[in-house]
């Protein structure tokens, strides 16, 4: 186009341009302007020099769509090759597109034999069964109502802790379950009749006597407040209970064709809810660490997006309007840098000296962290990281203190019994009961801040606000990060205890559902969220990140007592092997000679090592396959800001003819 161009097929053309500047790209068919004037568009050098590329690469994946108005080659080229594979739904078409689309799908299975017909209507009706299957199950989804309500009231930073705390519960509902098919069924089958079947007892070993002595606490005139120090501490009545590890003191179940082997059996549901635990939050990270590849961003596009896009159309409520506002503000700066009562003392000491440690040290970190150069965000995980690892190193200590006391004797070498028999005759259990009372301390500390500071907090803000202490004081803040550490803090207590108390996973399930619904409650009812906050996508990947730590470290207590220290001669399905593991063993060597070549075979470093170096090369393939899909993805970016400059050229051209025009009339 000239730019002294005169008449209405001129103004008719710069008003075809103004319509349509984002469909001109290079070989339009329904435009044709010079060549000239093409090349003067910014994106046509850039586009020019990759052109063969990129259209090789689209054509190869059927991912990218050109913004051009030539659907017709499109359709007839490389979409229409994918209507077999790929639903119309994927395409980023308008509306007439997308039914051109379909009659097109129909008008090939005009042409098809029935049986390719069949195949495809079958595939179809597949995929919509599918469809509402899970629309259905959506229906069924844990607290949907609850989490929906919290997620319009507050946004989706603080909806990412509650569908965490409820990813939680199922997971250990789930282990709870694994746990109790494997082990508790069999013995409660038995022990009430339901099936015809008998205990097997363990078989008497060769052993000091001494070894095998388990005095558990005398029956006899009992005060009530024993009954709730037993409740709390796990000892007492609750130590008999099927609840801890002493209770399983058998061999197996013996039923009519088959005898069930219950110490195989207790392991394997050990390695089975740490394996189910490790695969699940590993899917969950992949599926996270994906949404933030995808949405990893320059810092102009990630000033951009906040501006233009960063607001949470969720938001019902004008406070946390406001707090969005706040939040906004924040990531923008981110672009820059008695004798019961001594009792119960006693039994609760360590479980004390934990959670003051767990509540003193992230207010230490805090303070810390102001005099480190750090951006605001990076600040918070950080300040989470820190917290994180001092918290289960807290655990750890525990275990691995307990541990030395039990496999020391003071000035003996523990030759009688492999572990400090006369201070814990049966350490499992008594591992146990620390597992438990730590959980039990935390779920108490949780509900009496709650209750005894939280609300009474709410009410002075609310009714003494003319105090300047109070106001100082303010309402509390419903930190994301510090809630998130107090559930990770109780499953890693729960993935370390639940081989030491078996139900243990069931007690975890009950306790973060009732946190569930005293946390709901006191974010609607006496706490304000946090001013910084996290986006939704990448909350889920940290949280899930922090919970993998936790996993990786209660694997290696569990490891090491399972495997180092010489099992419970008194109580527990052990009795018999000098560690847990040597199961596993005289298991396989009741298998054919043929199954035991093959499994040493594969336990072997002549396996292992190019085991390990093929687990290498496909983590490298996976690397370098998330490193052309962020290509893409940048691509993609460059090719919309290219189009931007397009239109922005355009209607610079477009201004400048109107003016000439309005200029040779005048």
């Amino acid at each position: 186009m000239s730019e002294g161009s005169t008449g209405d097929p001129s103004r008719g053309s710069s008003r075809q341009r103004a319509v349509h500047p984002e469909n001109m790209s290079l070989g339009s068919s329904c435009f044709s302007p010079p060549v000239n004037f093409l090349q003067e568009l910014p994106s046509y050098r850039s586009v020019a020099r990759r052109r063969t590329n990129i259209v090789s690469r689209d054509r190869q994946s059927g991912t990218l769509l050109k913004p051009t108005d030539s659907y017709s080659s499109q359709l007839d080229g490389g979409i229409t090759e994918n209507l077999n594979s790929q639903s119309i739904r994927k395409y980023a078409l308008n509306i007439s597109e997308k039914r051109r689309l379909r009659d097109i799908q129909e008008t090939q299975m005009k042409y098809l034999s029935e049986w390719d017909q069949w195949k495809r209507y079958s595939s179809k009706s597949w995929k919509r069964f599918l469809e509402k299957a899970r629309e259905m199950t959506t229906h069924l989804e844990l607290w949907r109502k609850d989490i929906r309500s919290i997620e319009g009231k507050f946004g989706t930073g603080i909806q990412s802790y509650f569908s965490f705390l409820r990813f939680l519960v199922v997971l250990n509902l789930v282990i709870f379950l694994i746990i109790f098919m494997l082990v508790l069924l069999p013995i409660l089958l038995t022990k009430y009749k339901i099936t015809n079947s008998t205990f097997v007892l363990i078989p008497f070993k060769d052993m000091d006597i001494q070894c095998t002595v388990y005095p558990i606490s005398s029956s006899g005139l009992i005060y009530f407040y024993s009954y709730i120090i037993d409740l709390l501490s796990g000892t007492g009545f609750l130590e008999e209970t099927s609840l801890f590890y002493g209770h399983y003191t058998i061999d197996g179940v013996k039923f009519q064709n088959f005898t069930y082997d219950l110490p195989l059996a207790y392991l394997i549901s050990t390695i089975a809810y740490l394996a189910l635990s490790l695969l699940w939050i590993v899917k969950r990270s992949v599926e996270g660490f994906k949404i933030s590849l995808i949405r990893s961003e320059e810092h102009f596009q990630s000033y951009c997006n906040k501006i233009f896009a960063g607001w949470d159309f969720c938001i019902t409520n004008r406070s946390m309007a406001e707090l969005k506002h706040s939040s906004l503000r924040y990531e923008l700066r981110e672009i820059d840098k008695m004798v019961f009562g001594e009792n119960l003392l006693i039994l609760y000491l360590p479980s004390i000296v934990i959670t003051l440690a767990n509540f003193i040290t992230p207010i230490i970190f805090a303070k810390i962290i102001h005099y480190e150069d750090y951006s605001p965000g990076f600040e918070i995980r950080l300040t989470i990281l820190r917290c994180v690892f001092m918290r289960l190193a807290t655990i750890c200590v525990l275990v691995f203190t307990l541990g030395s006391k039990i496999t020391s004797c003071g000035d003996s070498t523990c030759e009688l019994c492999g572990y400090n028999q006369k201070l814990y005759p049966c350490w499992e259990t008594q591992v146990g009961q620390e597992m438990y009372k730590l959980m039990i301390f935390d779920f108490i500390i949780i509900l009496a801040v709650t209750l005894f500071v939280d609300f009474p907090r709410k009410l002075l803000v609310t009714y003494c606000a003319s105090s300047k202490l109070i106001q100082c004081w303010g309402q509390q803040e419903f930190a994301i990060p510090d809630n998130v550490l107090g559930i990770v803090y109780g499953q890693t207590i729960c993935w370390i205890g639940a081989f030491f108390s078996p139900l243990l996973p069931a007690v975890a399930t009950l306790k973060f559902v009732i946190i569930f619904y005293v946390k709901e409650l006191s974010l609607l009812y006496t706490c304000r969220p946090s001013p910084r906050q996290f986006r939704a996508s990448n909350s889920n990947f940290f949280f899930l990140l922090v919970l993998l730590i936790g996993l990786c470290l209660a694997i290696i207590p569990l490891t090491i007592s399972m495997s180092r220290i010489p099992s419970s001669k008194a109580c527990g399905p052990f009795t018999n092997f000098n560690t847990t593991w040597e199961v596993i063993p005289l298991t396989v060597s009741t298998f054919p000679s043929s199954l035991q070549t093959l499994i040493h075979a594969v336990t072997s470093e002549a396996f292992a090592v190019p085991f390990f170096m093929i687990i290498c090369l496909v983590m490298f393939y996976f690397i370098a396959l998330a490193g052309a899909h962020k290509r893409v993805v940048v691509q993609l970016r460059e090719q919309l800001f290219l189009e931007s400059r397009d239109k922005r050229y355009l209607i610079q051209k477009l201004t400048e003819a109107q003016r000439d025009v309005r200029s040779q009339h005048a």
